[in-house]
């Protein structure tokens, strides 16, 4: 026996971009014609179809873990990588999709309403495409970046106009077998239904669908039984249809009770308040129209007892049928009267003007920077972090074995300002700086590696900047060395001065200064000026 299954957690993940090419061109009388690496190709999608054909989510509980394909790699001679394929997943009409916190991210209404719900990743740059005016020939690519990763939550919600609840074997699955073309699975025990059914049903000039909720019993709606399970497909409907058992043989039963545990659990079930109708606004389950169809009238007793409950329950203000699922007696008039009332629910979507989202344009400011940096501790020691759409995209596409890709990641944070920040934020060199949140990428700060990349006259694939990287002085150091320097400098010349005064040299160290230049003019030390 088929399965319904009507609420997922789906691991899904778009697919990840291919890496860019490293290409330099070569044919015959031109072994260097400049780089024609292509670029990689970008990542498939993961997409949410609704398809009228799919019924449950009984496929995504067996395989929750769906996962695009990936972006071919780039190729020499201009060549790209092909793109990865859409993995479209289809889903029933009436699929809401959540978080794993409960936001609802989308409701999928009507045939091929779409929702993407990972992107791929893009494919990184081949060299072909980094080369510049004062970068020829780069001799690196940028990586591909990883597709979107995400577990959301599909539910389930019928898309029925009329939603029939009722105590367990009180006649409902009859009822629509009765009404309609369906044809659910009748017992005479109660829990027959396990899934909710659904039926077409044709008064008049009037087509609507009616939804057969599993039996509802008290504290269902705090889980107990299958109704709470199953009271999510009722939300969505335009009338509800108590369905009362008058043959009922159970001594502590009657239609005026069931009817008030029906309606107590009904006012319990808080109606997911993140699904909005036309309106903006969820109607309570207690507050919709409500019919009363007192079932199974053709038995004697359940003649005698609609009878007894009829006048109570029209004092209470509900429209009440006699009905048989088996004789079809009564079934015509409460047709009609179903639907006049989805009729009625039309005519007031039809009649109410249409809700258009106004369109909010948010223009970037002038002096957004489009990253920020977040002072931290670690260790005692102070730690900046770097977050921001840009500088984490650009470290995942950045080839960290390949020292120019590293020097072009620095000039991109260079120009982005992540240096001028780090001055002003207090950065010293040697502070550990990460990009990123948990999984970012650590680096010791050196302020002396910025710009100046595009001037490189090193082989490809290598950087001046990193050249013997461990023994690299930091600027406290390289001003120790020049102070050394000058105290070298200014010591020698006090040493010849002295040596002068002794009489070793004629001539001091100044008066060799002034006899430069008096020689470059032609003029003698005697001459006369």
């Amino acid at each position: 026996m088929a399965s319904f299954v009507d609420r997922v957690v789906l691991h899904v993940s778009g697919g990840s971009g291919g890496h860019g090419c490293v290409s330099v061109h070569r044919e015959k009388f031109k072994p260097l014609g400049g780089p024609d690496g292509g670029n990689g190709g970008n990542g498939g999608d993961v997409i949410l179809r609704v398809d009228h054909q799919t019924t449950t989510l009984l496929d995504y509980h067996h395989a929750p873990h769906r996962h695009a394909s990936n972006g071919g790699p780039g190729m020499g001679d201009w060549r790209g990588g092909k793109n990865g394929e859409t993995l479209i997943l289809p889903v029933p009409d009436g699929t809401v999709v959540k978080s794993k916190d409960g936001t609802v991210l989308a409701d999928l209404v009507g045939e091929g309403t779409e929702y993407v719900a990972a992107a791929g990743g893009i494919g990184g740059l081949g060299n072909a495409a980094l080369s510049s005016q004062k970068r020829r020939a780069p001799g690196f690519a940028l990586l591909g970046i990883e597709g979107e990763a995400s577990d959301i939550v599909l539910e389930l919600k019928s898309i029925a106009d009329i939603a029939l609840v009722g105590y367990p074997s009180a006649g409902k699955s009859s009822l629509i077998a009765a009404m309609s073309a369906a044809r659910p699975k009748i017992a005479d025990y109660p829990f027959t239904t396990l899934v909710p059914n659904l039926g077409v049903v044709q008064a008049g000039d009037v087509r609507f669908t009616i939804a057969d909720v599993p039996g509802l019993i008290e504290g269902a709606s705090e889980g107990k039984g299958l109704g709470h399970h199953f009271l999510r497909h009722v939300e969505r409907c335009a009338a509800l249809v108590h369905v009362l058992d008058c043959g009922t043989l159970e001594a502590d039963r009657d239609p005026l009770s069931d009817l008030a545990v029906i309606e107590a659990e009904l006012e319990k079930y808080a109606v997911d308040m993140s699904y909005a109708g036309q309106d903006g606004e969820v109607v309570p389950l207690n507050h919709r129209p409500r019919l009363v169809a007192l079932n199974k009238v053709d038995l004697p007793d359940g003649k005698d007892m609609a009878e007894f409950v009829r006048p109570e329950l029209e004092s209470r203000g509900y429209r009440v049928f006699e009905i048989s699922a088996t004789s079809h007696e009564g079934l015509r008039r409460l047709g009609f009267a179903m639907a006049e009332i989805v009729q009625a629910a039309r005519d007031a979507v039809a009649a109410a003007p249409p809700k258009v989202q106004p369109v909010v344009i948010k223009p970037r400011a002038v002096n957004e920077a489009g990253f920020r940096i977040r002072r931290e501790e670690k260790g005692l020691e102070p730690l900046f972090r770097v977050i921001g759409e840009k500088p984490e995209r650009w470290v995942k596409q950045t080839d960290f074995t390949n020292e120019e890709a590293i020097g072009y990641l620095a000039d991109r944070l260079a120009k982005l300002g992540v240096e001028t920040e780090l001055f002003k934020q207090g950065a010293k060199p040697g502070d550990t700086v990460v990009i990123g949140e948990d999984d970012g990428v650590v680096f010791d700060w050196e302020p002396t590696m910025m710009a100046g990349a595009e001037l490189l006259a090193s082989p490809r694939g290598t950087d001046v900047r990193f050249a013997d990287l461990g023994d690299r002085p930091t600027r406290g150091q390289k001003r120790e060395e020049q102070q050394e320097r000058k105290d070298a400098k200014a010591a020698a010349r006090a040493e010849l001065e002295a040596e002068r005064k002794a009489g070793i040299w004629t001539e001091s160290v100044s008066s060799r200064r002034v006899a430069k230049p008096l020689k470059e003019s032609g003029l003698g030390a005697d001459d006369d000026l």
